[in-house]
């Protein structure tokens, strides 16, 4: 292993993106295993590093889940050619192929690898992997899915995240688990619609960008380190909106698609999931609450000399995004009503 200048990390993030185009592009599922092999062996040399011991043992961590579950996926495909799919072995297949595909995403039950990951990773590698790497297993999915093993799935996701995020000190395992709980969110609303499960991942991907990019400006790794360090108020703001948005609490910019997806359980008379979907977001939001109630109003009287402050233009570009993530929501209520 060795250190990735900036044009080598570049060239690995294009291959990155374009093994994600060649596998929702392909018309076969051989094709569709390709790109994704493309992009595990693209990925790792961006999280492996010589200098980190935990960025090496995460990668290898990586590569050996990823590659169980390419090989399940491979062999079920192959053996879904041979036998041309004989009807009661028809849903075995699906779910077999629908597990490997959950285990590449990091979705529950098959989750207990992605927190310890996330964990040696840094936060621009953690914002690819909460991200990107879930848009391939994502589409496939949607090719050929076993409904009711979904929402089984879904049901264990949200409760999981849910429940896993309130042991966490850890900020990285904490966004993991929140990682965990809104996939359960863009499964059912991939099974929903297209367009909807697009317009979840663009929402949850910015709100994911903003807390990584922050954190990673602020040099943070634990839940600690919020109300230790002297950070400024207005930061402190930052963190209240993007925090609460990513809980999914209106009128912030996260409640709009949670919003959208509990009228169309509403309408369809599916009120046990919807109550697990608002259990879950509760759970969520009160952990959030905890944290952003950590950091303005426990405070230290040591390291009063270390002052954490960032540049005005990144401040201002941060309130620029969280403005958007409050104006957002609210001139869309204007919209629907």
């Amino acid at each position: 292993m060795y250190y990735l200048n900036n044009s080598n990390k570049m060239f690995f993030i294009f291959i990155l993106i374009f093994s994600t185009f060649i596998s929702i592009s392909s018309n076969s599922w051989f094709g569709c295993w390709i790109g994704l092999e493309i992009n595990l062996l693209s990925f790792i040399p961006l999280i492996s590093s010589s200098i980190n011991l935990l960025s090496s043992e995460a990668s290898l961590k990586y590569f050996l889940i990823q590659s169980i579950a390419s090989i399940n996926f491979l062999f079920m495909i192959l053996l879904k050619m041979i036998l041309m799919t004989p009807l009661p072995l028809d849903k075995l297949f699906s779910i077999m192929i629908n597990s490997s595909l959950l285990m590449k995403m990091g979705a529950a039950p098959f989750h207990f690898w992605f927190p310890n990951i996330t964990e040696g990773l840094s936060w621009l590698n953690n914002f690819i992997l909460m991200s990107w790497q879930k848009i391939t297993p994502m589409i496939l999915l949607s090719y050929y899915f076993n409904k009711n093993f979904l929402i089984l799935v879904i049901i264990f996701n949200i409760m999981i995240g849910a429940i896993g995020g309130l042991s966490q000190t850890s900020l990285r395992k904490l966004m993991a688990f929140s990682s965990i709980n809104n996939l359960g969110w863009m499964i059912y609303a991939m099974m929903i619609s297209d367009n909807l499960w697009i317009f979840y991942l663009f929402v949850y991907s910015f709100l994911i960008s903003i807390m990584c990019f922050f954190f990673f400006n602020l040099n943070m790794f634990f839940m600690s380190q919020l109300f230790s360090n002297n950070l400024k108020p207005l930061i402190k703001l930052n963190l209240l909106i993007n925090f609460l948005s990513l809980g999914g609490l209106p009128p912030f910019l996260g409640f709009l698609p949670k919003w959208i997806m509990i009228n169309f359980l509403m309408i369809n008379s599916h009120y046990l999931l919807t109550f697990f979907f608002i259990m879950s977001s509760l759970i969520i939001i009160f952990f959030y609450i905890r944290i952003i109630y950590s950091c303005f109003l426990l405070n230290y009287f040591k390291m009063k000399w270390f002052k954490i402050n960032l540049k005005n233009n990144f401040l201002w570009i941060l309130n620029f995004f969280s403005l958007i993530s409050i104006v957002g929501m609210i001139s869309s209520t204007f919209l629907f009503f």
